[in-house]
């Protein structure tokens, strides 16, 4: 009895005690957790009338509880009084608002139609000491694009490039859809590039909004039909393959369905070939020049040097490989060691499957001093150093950087198990990174002794705009399999297409039988089977720029 007395005394004590401020916290944070709006603000009044001294986090709690009920249309009104009213009191005390409080009043700025004040108090910002993020911007922003002001939210944009905030999508399709909506054509097509730089597989939502443009008498009426072939086939290939980024092309009405890719690659919509993407020249430039910048900082840069040096004047090779990962794959046993046959097997196959043309090894110099020294492998490296297949990176080196290295610089095959996730983030990031991979690194099984080369993928999960100007794009819709996942076909009839189609008997509008569209792909050039066995008379090629069209 005693002890619940001295308990219930204690909290007597503490709650007696219990300052204004310490008060206002605990049964504001008890509205916060209730969502209770009306609660609050009867605090907030309270507060101020008794000048119970606020701080940042308590205003920040009101104002986001004022930003959530504006959602209510019979709170709508009175939660708008309160924030910018909670939002003047924090300026008339000089408390220094934070990036959540202007994204929080932004919020209610648009939520009031008032995009332009939004915008103001992002723009202002730095005014704080602090830096702006998507979340910021997003509420001026999406109140211009629904307000179809897009010369307005084009600005909102153009601000948030000049500070080093990234669009995602749902700010993408925002910016598509007033644009659309606009007419400006060349808007959605700047913003469908973004889309395909930015995002595999669109949402749903974004989906409709690229079909209705699509569907649009504006979208029927833009076109270059004089477009010379020959320079967008350029672009393709300087851009890695997948987008010329020329302009629409062609002219006329479009035809969208949504379809499926198979196995190859081959739209069952249109028979189109789509194509693995690969980093465009500059991004390939700069990547190369990264590796380059951060090989010299971790080898002796003589050495390294001399690398670069000897790769200028060998150009020539289609395929790179890691050495030590395909030597060493699968011998942690107790007789094993360092298969030589394993890397020979991938040198021959490598050979066979380009009509005779050598890959390139990197192999470190302790190890090849190994293999010299045993005389059944001796021959063998004698035979690679003679059809100039070995590199033998010195003492002291990480291959890694030497094999990356190359591979980039030369634009072709690498031959390797390594998901070189060390690298990635010391690069140009992961998803940078790991397009490049998809299109270059090729995995290798050794199933009871006999080598299976997987080759990058056939094609892309990603936005492709074509040669003849049509779009695949892929939706978040549908299972994992790629083969069942759905796709938006979008092409347009050209002369030569009506011609095609006369000729083949086949109706490729788009609206005809798959089986027949699939027909008609019979002609189109595969850039491969993904799987290359030993015994496979199809053949391999490393350069990124011959590997771009199929022909």
């Amino acid at each position: 009895m005693d002890t619940t007395l001295r308990l219930n005394a204690t909290m007597k004590k503490k709650k007696t005690n219990q300052t204004p401020e310490n008060k206002f916290q605990f049964e504001l944070n008890s509205c916060s957790k209730s969502k209770d709006f009306r609660g609050a603000i009867s605090l907030y009044d309270d507060a101020v009338s008794k000048s119970t001294r606020l701080n940042q986090h308590h205003l920040n709690a009101l104002l986001y509880l004022c930003s959530n009920a504006v959602t209510d249309p019979s709170l709508k009104q009175l939660a708008l009084d309160y924030g910018f009213r909670i939002f003047d009191h924090m300026s008339s005390q000089n408390i220094t608002p934070n990036e959540a409080t202007v994204a929080t009043v932004a919020r209610l700025a648009a939520a009031n139609g008032d995009g332009e004040r939004a915008f103001e108090l992002v723009k202002n910002i730095g005014n704080y000491n602090v830096a702006p993020r998507l979340r910021t911007y997003d509420p001026a922003l999406f109140c211009f694009c629904e307000s179809l002001n897009a010369d307005k939210a084009y600005e909102v944009e153009e601000h948030m490039n000049g500070v080093g905030v990234s669009l995602e999508e749902e700010e993408i399709a925002a910016l598509l859809k007033v644009s659309a909506k606009n007419g400006r054509a060349d808007r959605v097509y700047r913003y469908l590039h973004k889309l395909r730089s930015s995002v595999r597989c669109v949402e749903e939502s974004t989906g409709m909004v690229i079909e209705e443009w699509f569907r649009s008498s504006e979208a029927h009426g833009v076109g270059q039909g004089d477009l010379d072939v020959e320079r967008v086939r350029e672009g393709v290939l300087r851009n890695g393959g997948g987008w010329h980024g020329l302009g629409w092309v062609g002219k006329g009405d479009w035809v969208v369905t949504r379809t499926s890719v198979n196995g190859d690659g081959i739209c069952r919509g249109c028979g189109e070939q789509l194509v693995c993407v690969d980093i465009d020249d500059d991004e390939m430039e700069k990547f190369a020049s990264s590796v380059a910048a951060l090989a010299v900082e971790r080898e002796v840069k003589a050495n390294f040097s001399e690398f670069q040096g000897w790769l200028e004047k060998h150009d020539c090779y289609e395929a790179i490989v890691d050495g030590a990962n395909v030597g060493l794959y699968q011998q942690n046993f107790a007789e094993g060691g360092f298969s030589i046959q394993q890397l020979d097997d991938v040198v021959k196959e490598l050979y066979n499957q380009s009509g005779g043309k050598w890959p390139l090894v990197v192999l470190h110099n302790k190890r090849v001093r190994g293999l010299m020294e045993n005389p059944s492998s001796r021959k063998l490296v004698e035979e690679w150093m003679k059809n100039g297949v070995l590199y033998t990176t010195p003492n002291g080196s990480n291959d890694d950087w030497y094999w990356l290295y190359a591979t980039v610089k030369l634009g072709c095959l690498l031959v390797t198990n390594d998901e070189m996730r060390d690298h990635i983030f010391e690069l140009l990031g992961s998803n940078f990174f790991n397009q490049w991979k998809e299109r270059h690194q090729v995995h290798y099984t050794f199933v009871k002794g006999n080598l299976k080369l997987q080759m990058p993928p056939s094609y892309s999960l990603v936005i492709q705009e074509s040669e003849k100007g049509s779009w695949h794009v892929p939706l978040a819709l549908g299972s994992s399999d790629e083969s069942s996942k759905p796709w938006l076909c979008i092409t347009r009839a050209t002369a030569d297409d009506v011609v095609a189609t006369v000729s083949n008997g086949v109706d490729t509008s788009g609206n005809g039988d798959r089986d027949e569209a699939q027909k008609l792909a019979g002609n189109v050039h595969s850039l491969g089977s993904p799987v290359i066995e030993n015994k496979s008379t199809s053949s391999v090629t490393g350069k990124r720029k011959e590997r771009s069209h199929p022909s």
